[in-house]
């Protein structure tokens, strides 16, 4: 591999020949090669974003000179349609500022553009990194914002049209099974009966929820910690840059973000992700809930309770011939531990806010957008492959009714909750329905049965 030689402050270091990148990113390669995760691509948009935006106004606000604000925000452009994206190469686990990951979008953009201008890649002129595309910023300022950005995103294209998708799929099979009367169940044991679509607008109700939670947390990622720089109060910024970049960013992506009330709150403290991150997994609580309770009825198909049929979308077993397994809930049920298991992360570092800054924002970046992007993925793959899919076995379901113990319930106002709990345990001991034993030793006519039960 050929190389060409870089200078930062520490002295000169030397970075691969073609990167885009400069010294800055070549040391943090250098001494974070812990697990070759990256970031979402979404968060490297979003800084690019930033860059672009952040480009325009300081030129608008006459700190920048047209030759070196235009190649910046082509550059960015270039970034924000994935034609770099191979240039990003900070491991997840760094500083825990992510200023290595914010100078590697520097580098990247200062480079491209003094390629543009001069048509040679790297260096510090006439584009500088820090000196241009970084002009009033921090990365203090700037990661946090970044995460918002991405989250944001992220909820409003992706995971709330998977909710919406999810809830339409179970309203439409709340309505297709208002009719089907099925056995309850409270503590695994059986219970009085229910509707099935009774069990599905439940369901329903949950991601409607679901939807109203992940809406609430919007609020205050909206809120952008751009302006305070270092340590919150804004040195090295123009007063005017924080509300104008901010405003280029919303109109950019017609969501209304706004400047954060308290730097010093935004800067030292990562509430919003850890709040978002509570919305993610009780929503990822839900749909454990939701596809438990759907692998159970759809048990079977011959020995389990089998009360429902699912999509048999590929062979189940390896050994087994004929074995279906359910597999999307399954896949969903593992998103859910893992987004659970994010938000521990995420929470964890949370704490990390000392004084003037929280030092675990790469990790809250990486855990926050993967536990959206994996909702968001797995939500419409149980709208579409699982639940649109869904069929009831009404023979089965009337069947299990007729021989439950829990019938005996619609007794009780007729002769009693002892009399009735002695009907039950005599059914239990011969085997018999409820209908059957009060029919033998005649305790209620058969009309009243029938209108008890049947009615």
């Amino acid at each position: 591999m050929k190389y060409r030689k870089e200078k930062d402050s520490l002295g000169i270091i030397e970075v691969p020949a073609d990167a885009y990148f400069g010294a800055s990113t070549q040391r943090a390669v250098n001494n974070f090669p812990v697990s070759g995760l990256r970031f979402h691509a979404s968060f490297i948009y979003s800084l690019a974003l930033i860059k672009q935006c952040a480009a325009m106004v300081n030129h608008e606000l006459g700190l920048l000179d047209r030759k070196v604000s235009e190649p910046i925000v082509t550059s960015a452009k270039e970034i924000m349609q994935g034609k770099l994206e191979d240039q990003f190469v900070v491991d997840v686990f760094q500083t825990g500022s992510g200023t290595s990951t914010n100078m590697n979008v520097n580098e990247v953009i200062a480079s491209r553009a003094n390629e543009i201008v001069t048509g040679k890649k790297g260096g510090k002129f006439p584009v500088h990194p820090n000196d241009h595309v970084n002009l009033g910023q921090s990365s203090n300022d700037v990661i946090p914002s970044a995460i918002h950005i991405s989250a944001l995103t992220l909820i409003k294209k992706s995971l709330i049209p998977s909710l919406v998708s999810l809830k339409r799929s179970l309203s439409d099979k709340a309505v297709e099974f208002k009719d089907v009367k099925k056995i309850g169940r409270t503590h695994l044991q059986d219970a009085v009966p229910i509707f099935l679509g009774q069990a599905f607008s439940g369901y329903e109700r949950q991601i409607a929820l679901a939807i109203k939670r992940i809406e609430t947390a919007q609020d205050h990622l909206a809120e952008l910690a751009l302006g305070g720089t270092a340590v919150g109060n804004g040195l090295n910024t123009h007063p005017d840059f924080a509300k104008k970049v901010i405003l280029l960013i919303s109109k950019h992506s017609k969501f209304n973000f706004r400047e954060a009330e308290n730097h010093f709150e935004a800067q030292g403290a990562q509430d919003a992700a850890v709040e978002t991150s509570g919305a993610l997994k009780t929503i990822a609580g839900s749909l454990v809930k939701i596809c438990n309770d759907i692998r159970w009825l759809a048990s079977g198909p011959r020995c389990g309770l089998g009360e429902i049929s699912i999509p048999s979308l590929q062979p189940g077993s390896s050994i087994m011939p004929g074995k279906i397994n359910p597999v999307i809930p399954e896949a969903v049920i593992q998103v859910c531990a893992q987004v659970m298991g994010n938000d521990t992360t995420i929470t964890i570092s949370g704490q990390a806010g000392n004084f003037e800054l929280n030092v675990m924002l790469p990790v809250i970046a990486y855990n926050l957008l993967q536990s959206i992007d994996l909702l968001s993925s797995v939500t419409k793959l149980l709208a579409e492959k699982c639940i649109i899919g869904i069929r009831a076995n009404r023979q089965k379901c009337a069947a299990d009714i007729e021989k439950s113990l829990a019938m005996a319930t619609y007794l009780v106002p007729h002769v009693g909750y002892d009399k009735a709990a002695a009907i039950a345990n005599k059914a239990h001991e011969t085997g018999k329905t409820i209908i059957e034993i009060v029919l033998e030793e005649k305790i209620l006519p058969e009309k009243e049965l029938a209108r008890i039960f049947f009615s």
